[in-house]
């Protein structure tokens, strides 16, 4: 009896182990039987390279005229002349506007005749030391020549007729710089005060771009480096430029204001906004499509094909981000085929079909 049971006992393990063994073997051609089954995914392929990777630094600002001066009033009066408008080109030195002469013109003839006088006066205080002037002693005329010039009022009248010519000279107002005239202030019969504002004077070939670009990437720009200037509103016309100067100061925002010089300024005039593409090179780095990188679970995922038409999921460590490329730290070597369409819902190990533009 105790044989018997122990014959059935090994019997039914053995019924057992292999029901297990067809079931794993079943299950086993049913998943092969379903991948076969499912359709594979096309996809788009890149390959990650091994390259500098161009990190781009976009910021937006106005652009200025390197070449703008205002031109001011010296002196008080009436304006009897105004030879521009707005838009006009001038050239340096060009007579722009007139004041009122009168008075400046009385006043230098007022001078002239004072200085006539001194010089009279002069005249006939040398008489009195003929004979130190005639010994060609210039320890003892050079004393005595100041002191009868001083006494003459032949200095002061010397003086007085600079001050009327400058007077003169100050109610003619000229171009201190070739260019545009802009912002014109006032008008033929107006009555000006010294040190009002008459109009700027503006050259457009000299263009800037005044940026500013967050602290954490200044350290990526230098002078001279390249840059992209694309005017806002213009439908994304590039014009090109390099940075020309960098401010060695931090605002309260963290920003740091950046020029760039415009090397072609079709286009664009001064105080018009647009926006810089700054490119700082950066160091050999495994890059590939932005397309490539995808989020599952919070983390960044690139997708690869092996075996010609399988997909495989790799965790990847991105880097910086230029709008077409990413930089990958770690999780990828260069060479690998990426996928970069269709990824949004690819599973790991699904089949996929790599196709051609």
């Amino acid at each position: 009896m105790r044989f018997y049971f122990s014959a059935l006992s090994c019997f039914f393990i053995l019924f057992i182990f292999s029901c297990s063994e067809e079931k794993a073997e079943s299950n086993e051609q049913s998943m092969d039987s379903f991948r076969s089954e499912v359709e594979a995914t096309p996809v788009r392929v890149a390959l990650s390279e091994k390259k500098t990777f161009d990190y781009l630094i976009n910021a937006s600002g106005k652009i200025e005229a390197l070449d703008q001066l205002k031109v001011i009033f010296e002196r008080s009066g009436y304006l009897t002349e105004l030879n521009v408008k707005e838009g006009d080109y001038v050239e340096k030195g060009k007579i722009l506007a007139k004041l009122d002469q009168t008075e400046s013109l009385f006043k230098l003839e007022k001078a002239k005749i004072n200085l006539k006088n001194a010089k009279a006066t002069y005249q006939s205080e040398i008489l009195s030391f003929d004979g130190i002037f005639t010994s060609g002693d210039s320890a003892r005329i050079i004393p005595v020549r100041d002191q009868l010039m001083a006494k003459s009022g032949l200095f002061t009248a010397q003086l007085e007729l600079k001050e009327a010519e400058l007077d003169l000279e100050k109610s003619i107002i000229k171009a201190p710089t070739s260019g545009r005239v802009a912002d014109l202030q006032v008008k033929t019969g107006s009555l000006v005060n010294a040190g009002d504002e008459l109009m700027e004077i503006i050259n457009p070939s000299q263009l800037e771009l005044k940026v500013k670009v967050l602290e954490s990437d200044i350290h990526m720009v230098s002078i001279g480096q390249g840059a992209e200037i694309i005017q806002v509103g213009s439908g994304g016309t590039q014009l090109s430029g390099k940075v020309r100067s960098i401010n060695p100061k931090v605002d309260e925002n963290g920003l740091v204001l950046v020029g760039i010089q415009v090397t072609e300024s079709k286009g664009l005039l001064p105080g018009m906004n647009a926006r810089a593409i700054i490119k700082a090179p950066q160091s050999n780095s495994i890059v590939v499509p932005k397309q490539a990188v995808v989020s599952r679970s919070g983390r960044p995922v690139v997708f690869t094909v092996v075996n010609g038409n399988e997909s495989k999921w790799n965790y990847v460590e991105p880097g910086k981000d230029n709008g077409r490329e990413v930089e990958i730290l770690e999780g990828l070597e260069a060479g690998e085929t990426v996928i970069v369409t269709n990824n949004l819902q690819l599973a790991h190990q699904a089949p996929v079909q790599p196709v051609k533009d």
